[in-house]
């Protein structure tokens, strides 16, 4: 009985191999419990946060609403502030609406640049904006060509959201524009087309010019990308990853500084998020800075 119970208390080199199998089994079993139950845990935060896909869709939602109210308040808008008012070395920001919209499209990005000192103006370029791109940018060059004559100003900042990017390029490079220009800012603008631009002519035909020039590829279009950006403007792209108007490789600029955010078209002029960049942008931490920084890590 002694030798059966000495047997018993040392264990086979077969058993201790299973026991310590067994061992590390249970070891692998409970580490993978607890990896599933974090992962359950932070479930709600990753499908529903702020930069989850659903997330950003609802975000992008409410956006979306916000630019339908304002795209409702048509052309109207409140008389500017005068000149004398205002210090010279901040410039007038004019901001360019794009296809299909108004005005009021861009109210809140207007009110909230108001609301920080900024000096906003912009012009009724059509009731939804429509008309050949060209057009549009000529009459941009004569209205701020006035502007700056009665103003202390020699140049101006332009913002264009979509097609309104695209007006205010064609006024820099083709136009002289570039003399006059201090920043352009492009907002979610179809540089190199967008295929959306087919609902425009399906819908619209032979009454919107610019639905085709927006399309991949056209001659406006070639003819926009022909020669080099003027070396003296800064120019800035700020593009939505979440576009699906025009995809983010769609507003790709040679020579210009890129803001990428994880947001959607609408947003672009909507958000608060995107503001706070675009005022950083405008009005740099250090006034002599060019604004090579001002992405703030965002590229």
């Amino acid at each position: 009985m002694i030798h059966e119970r000495g047997c018993m208390s040392e264990p086979s080199d077969g058993k201790k191999h299973k026991l310590a199998h067994l061992a590390e089994s249970t070891r692998a079993t409970l580490q993978r419990s607890s990896w599933l139950a974090r992962w359950i845990g932070e479930a709600p935060s990753r499908w529903l946060g702020r930069r989850s896909t659903v997330g950003q869709d609802l975000l992008g939602g409410a956006d979306g609403l916000a630019y339908l109210r304002g795209l409702a308040r048509g052309n109207r808008v409140r008389r500017q502030e005068t000149f004398q008012k205002l210090d010279p070395a901040a410039p007038p920001i004019l901001l360019i609406h794009g296809f299909l919209g108004t005005r009021g499209s861009m109210y809140l990005l207007e009110k909230r640049l108001r609301d920080d000192g900024f000096m906003v103006i912009s012009f009724n370029i059509g009731a939804v904006n429509t008309r050949d791109i060209r057009r549009s940018a000529f009459l941009i060059r004569t209205k701020v060509e006035r502007i700056l004559a009665d103003s202390p100003w020699q140049k101006i900042d332009i913002l264009g959201h979509s097609m309104g990017g695209l007006i205010g390029l064609y006024y820099a490079k083709k136009l002289g524009g570039a003399a006059r220009i201090r920043k352009l800012i492009m907002m979610g603008t179809p540089v190199q087309g967008t295929w959306v631009a087919l609902a425009g002519i399906a819908t619209l035909g032979l009454w919107s010019t610019s639905s085709w020039q927006l399309l991949p590829r056209s001659r406006f279009l070639d003819e926009l990308a022909a020669g080099p950006m003027p070396p003296e403007l800064e120019v800035y792209t700020l593009a939505a990853a979440r576009d699906w108007v025009v995809p983010l490789a769609r507003t790709k600029v040679p020579g210009s500084t890129p803001v990428t955010v994880p947001l959607g078209h609408s947003s672009l002029v909507v958000s608060e998020d995107v503001y706070q960049r675009l005022a950083t942008i405008l009005r740099p931490p250090n006034a002599e800075d060019r604004g090579g920084s001002a992405a703030g890590g965002s590229r």
